[in-house]
């Protein structure tokens, strides 16, 4: 009896060790796949913060939360399955798909880009607060794109994984990821509150938080400028490096080849440089594809709207 009882409590401290070991490989993994995605999450956070500007400041984190709620949705009902479906059994399909995302990001970023040449005025606080819904549905159709980025690269990163391995290390990231992009926007976003209650306080924290409540349009208008680039860098980025796995070299190798070129010709600044040019070179792109798209939705969707 002691002895079954031994043999027993053995066998639990086995399957305990095996699971905790299994724990942290699903966590190391998660770790490495999430420093992979760390780019376009900057991205995700450089976007969100255009959603919520002109709302009052009451309705800011009421929209931040509705935004990162649509974006587990986003990541657990809708993406997470789609890839690891798709991962499973026609892994070929990935790319074509997320190559269709990249176009919707260049379009996103163009039509802002036209929007600021084209002096379109943007709608004021109550048009804003009045349309909630519509503002809200827009950010989570680009986080679609976003989280859909982030997932594939983690899914990069842990293909040769057992499934369950897989699932558990992409709802890691989607959790992660999804409380790290809408905090930091949260906090983004109420600076200017803080800063005002600072500024309340007597001595030197009372300047700390006037310049705070100074400064915080500046970063605002310099997020959203960021987040219009990066919209054209993510999607730029998508298509060029799409393009090279169905087979279309040419643009691939091009950009690499520039990259390269001033990679080795800035010496100790070599990497960031041939990182700039890698970068500079997908916005364009994402730039040119968007105008495209827009050229073609202004004179077929947008005028069919019109003349009704």
């Amino acid at each position: 009896m002691a002895g079954g009882l031994v043999a027993l409590l053995d066998d639990v401290a086995v399957l305990a060790r095996a699971a905790t070991a299994s724990l942290d490989d699903v966590g190391a993994a998660a770790a490495k796949a999430g420093v992979k995605a760390a780019g376009v999450v900057v991205d995700d956070a450089a976007v969100t913060p255009q959603y919520v500007r002109g709302l009052a400041a009451e309705r800011e984190l009421p929209i931040i939360k509705r935004i990162a709620l649509g974006s587990l949705r986003n990541k657990f009902l809708i993406i997470l399955p789609v890839v690891l479906l798709l991962s499973q059994f026609v892994p070929w399909l990935l790319t074509p798909i997320l190559m269709l995302g990249g176009a919707y990001l260049c379009y996103e970023g163009a039509e802002k880009v036209w929007a600021k040449l084209a002096h379109h005025e943007s709608h004021g606080a109550d048009d804003a607060v009045q349309d909630e819904k519509s503002l809200v549905s827009g950010a989570v159709r680009t986080d679609l794109i976003l989280s859909a980025e982030i997932m594939v690269i983690t899914l990069n990163e842990v293909i040769d994984e057992p499934f369950w391995s897989r699932l558990a290390i992409l709802a890691v990231v989607a959790l992660v990821m999804t409380v790290l992009v809408y905090g930091a926007v949260a906090l983004i976003v109420k600076m200017d509150d803080a800063g005002l209650r600072l500024s309340q306080l007597p001595g030197a924290i009372a300047g700390f938080g006037r310049g705070l409540v100074k400064a915080m349009p500046v970063v605002l208008t310099v997020l959203t400028v960021v987040g219009t680039a990066a919209m054209l860098w993510v999607g730029g980025h998508i298509l060029l490096v799409g393009t090279d796995e169905l087979g279309l070299h040419v643009l691939y190798e091009t950009v690499h080849h520039w990259e390269e070129a001033a990679h080795d010709a800035t010496g100790a600044l070599g990497g960031l440089i041939g990182w700039l040019v890698n970068t500079a070179a997908s916005a364009v792109l994402g730039l040119i594809i968007g105008a495209l798209i827009v050229t073609v939705m202004t004179f077929t969707l947008h005028r069919r709207r019109a003349a009704h």
